[in-house]
């Protein structure tokens, strides 16, 4: 029997409020609009339905992914094989933490969302975050971050479902942060449930006044109006990538739908009917080049999802 079918049959049996859909497009759930069908989608709205999901997913071979928005996903054309959990429609519940200057957040929770609420409550810490388009479990899990502030300097602890423990909660420290990843990206089977995040008291129009700065500084330099996954390339160290792609005069390359930004070198943006094979090219150019004229392997930030 195949996967899907015994996953309709274990849902209708255990999760009947569950939402699920079949053949759902990944364009729709990906900032590139990029993506074919994923052969199930699943919308979990409360903690305890994704945990039994990803359990029930792993025992029949549906090869889970859990994702938020989608912000730097690349999927196949050809769509997924597997199931797809979206953890953005309803595990998005924001609320103090029980310790002062704390807030807690679950996985689904978009970042401006979550700085937002920072900035209201007088705590600061998250103003980089405010104009990241990424929700919580993907930022913890690879420290994302902007303008000098990261993830690792304001989670104070997570709680991580573990297909082979299950739940633990891992302080900051035991999340082991480094640049754009943390103990998660090495464990990726390995699903954040939900985060706290210690701040510091702060003046409310300040902290306000400096996600506007920060939100104009992102709309000068970087080509927002286009889809896009963000960042394409991890940052070299030493370098720059969108200054290596810029000096090798890679902006306005294309392929296909898909282009170098001539706003931004460092982002491959959908110009307009991008596919994941286009995507996928222009990078395979790009990194080929810079690696011939400057000596530097450039490795994707955009996570490729067969």
């Amino acid at each position: 029997m195949d996967w899907w079918t015994e996953l309709d049959r274990w849902a209708a049996d255990y999760l009947p409020d569950l939402r699920m859909v079949c053949d759902e497009p990944m364009s729709r759930h990906t900032s590139f609009r990029i993506g074919g069908p994923a052969r199930r989608m699943a919308f979990p709205d409360r903690g305890e339905q994704l945990v039994l999901l990803l359990d029930a997913a792993e025992r029949l071979g549906a090869r889970p992914l859990v994702i938020g928005n989608g912000t730097n996903l690349l999927p196949s054309d050809e769509g997924l094989d597997r199931l797809v959990i979206d953890t953005s429609a309803g595990l998005n519940r924001l609320e103090d933490g029980e310790a002062p200057g704390t807030i807690t957040a679950e996985a689904g929770v978009p970042l401006a969302r979550l700085a937002d609420l920072a900035c209201r409550q007088g705590l600061t810490g998250l103003e980089f975050a405010h104009g990241i388009p990424g929700t919580v479990g993907g930022a913890v899990c690879m420290n994302a971050g902007a303008y000098g502030g990261e993830m690792a300097q304001v989670v104070d602890e997570a709680s991580v479902l573990f297909p082979e423990e299950g739940v633990r909660r891992l302080t900051g420290a035991e999340l082991d942060f480094g640049y754009r990843r943390s103990l998660l990206t090495d464990r990726p089977d390995a699903v954040v449930l939900s985060a706290v995040f210690r701040l510091t008291p702060g003046d409310p129009d300040a902290i306000r006044a400096s996600m506007r700065e920060l939100m104009e500084r992102r709309r000068a330099s970087q080509p927002l109006e286009w889809p896009s996954a963000g960042s394409t390339f991890k940052r070299p160290e030493g370098h720059f990538a969108g200054t290596l792609i810029d000096q090798c005069g890679l902006k306005g390359l294309t392929v296909g739908g898909a282009q170098v930004s001539e706003k931004h070198a460092g982002f491959v943006i959908n110009r307009g009917g991008a596919t994941s094979a286009d995507v996928r090219e222009l990078m395979r150019q790009i990194r080929e080049r810079v690696l011939a004229e400057t000596g530097v392997r450039l490795e994707p930030e955009v996570k490729i999802i067969d």
